[in-house]
């Protein structure tokens, strides 16, 4: 999300030359934040990101869009952190932000409602979701039309929480029109088409459409690994689901490895309750009980 274009008032009377390095401190600050968040470096992330808006407050007060800008940046680590009510909050400020200064159908609303919808789907809430993610795809859907990757974007987001309440049918429309938008202007390699592939995946899956779901994972997890590197935390998240599936397809030994894998990308950048943690160590529980049982121990 860059708005632009709309002017908001300073807080503190400055000369105009350090207004502009200022500016240009604040901005450098929260692309900085930016990049550690995408390495996976989260506590670096959050100092800069706090660093960033301190001086953008310091410039611009509390009501600027610049602010909202560094605001969601900072929910969308706290989301990935287990933050989730700092998340929200953040989110929210955001959102009145945007709307305040650029209205309720500008672009920049729908990227905080798609932000709010992935929040309560991150905390399995797909219901509350579920307003917030269509809000952001018909904004989108007025503004760029059917047929645009903004628009494929909020098709999936929306997707998703409705393969977490069971609407398989519009979720896996949803899913397969995104995906054809995605690899139509991106080709194969690029972060939406693998997280639109690892949750049609997962909606095989829950169908029972077990051989189907596999290539589908693996396929998000090479998209993944090729653009982050095979030691980024976002693997874990694919790891954990193909692991699931590798269990109920009997293949405990791949199921295994891929587990620790999981738990060891994940433990390196988040804390050891967070949810990510906690959910990939039962699902290990689980399959050591039932190798246990299956070797009669």
């Amino acid at each position: 999300m860059q708005p632009e274009g709309v002017a908001g008032l300073e807080h503190t009377p400055l000369d105009s030359a350090t207004r502009t390095r200022m500016v240009v401190s604040a901005r450098s600050l929260c692309q900085s934040g930016d990049d550690h968040r995408a390495r996976g470096r989260y506590a670096q992330a959050e100092t800069l990101y706090h660093q960033a808006l301190a001086v953008a407050q310091l410039v611009y007060g509390d009501r600027h869009v610049e602010i909202s800008v560094i605001c969601n940046n900072l929910a969308v680590l706290y989301k990935y952190t287990g933050d989730f009510q700092k998340a929200s909050d953040l989110y929210q400020r955001a959102l009145a932000i945007i709307e305040e200064s650029l209205g309720q159908d500008h672009p920049d609303t729908a990227a905080i409602y798609h932000n709010l919808g992935g929040l309560e789907h991150e905390q399995g809430r797909h219901a509350q979701g579920e307003p917030f993610a269509r809000r952001a795809l018909a904004i989108t859907m007025r503004t760029f039309g059917p047929n645009h990757p903004k628009t494929a974007a909020d098709m999936a987001a929306l997707a998703a929480i409705l393969d977490g309440q069971r609407k398989y049918d519009e979720s896996e429309s949803l899913y397969l029109r995104a995906l054809s938008i995605f690899e139509r202007d991106y080709g194969e390699k690029q972060y939406d088409i693998a997280v639109n592939v690892n949750n049609l995946a997962a909606l095989k899956e829950a169908q029972g459409k077990l051989t189907e779901a596999e290539p589908l994972y693996r396929r998000a997890l090479e998209i993944k690994e090729s653009l982050f590197g095979a030691e980024h935390p976002d693997c874990a998240v694919t790891l954990n689901n193909l692991a699931v599936l590798l269990r109920k397809q009997g293949k405990y030994g791949e199921a295994k490895a891929a587990y620790r894998r999981a738990l060891t990308l994940l433990s390196r950048s988040l804390r050891s309750e967070h949810p990510k943690i906690l959910v990939c160590r039962d699902n290990y529980r689980t399959l050591l009980q039932l190798q246990r049982k299956q070797h009669g121990c």
